[in-house]
């Protein structure tokens, strides 16, 4: 089902890009940049990404992927992938599956006119440790910045993954 998916083009028409995506078309594409990262249980480390954003023409969903992989060697570090389904009242569902197994079903809100998201997770599953995980993207100097915030059964909520990309 996947393969359904295309990546943005220039040469697709504004047309097919569903109503229900198009406040957050700016997302549409590739992005990369830096990050870091830290929380009380691991040392800190910084990493580079890439983010892609894409649609499957005339449907109400954005495809999403991120790879990271370490500064410096490049040997990869970690993989997500899932879907973002916005809805006309300014809400959005998001759905990610890691590649340690873990899995989150977020729900929040967008302001398309901030160029914002903000998720909380209604379900993280298959994990043992953590229990809450929120994520924050926005639009800052033409530049895509998250925070990503996770709480385990050891610590509260505070700050896990910070990053800002670049759209290629």
């Amino acid at each position: 089902m996947a393969a359904n998916f295309m990546p943005p083009s220039p040469k697709l028409p504004q047309s097919a890009v569903h109503p229900a995506v198009q406040p957050l078309s700016y997302l549409l594409g590739s992005w990369k940049g830096n990050g870091e990262g830290s929380f009380p249980t691991i040392s800190p480390f910084r990493y580079s990404e890439e983010l892609q954003f894409s649609l499957s023409p005339n449907k109400p969903v954005i495809a999403y992927s991120s790879k990271t992989w370490k500064l410096g060697s490049g040997e990869p570090m970690h993989a997500e992938s899932g879907f973002w389904r916005p809805k006309p009242d300014g809400t959005i569902e998001v759905v990610i599956a890691q590649s340690t197994g873990l899995v989150e079903v977020q729900k929040g809100t967008y302001d398309a006119k901030q160029r914002s998201v903000k998720l909380k997770c209604s379900l993280v599953g298959n994990a043992t440790k953590v229990k809450e995980i929120t994520r924050v993207f926005e639009m800052v100097d033409g530049e895509l910045s998250y925070e990503v915030e996770m709480a385990t059964n050891l610590t509260s909520l505070q700050t896990h993954l910070k990053a800002s990309l670049k759209k290629l």
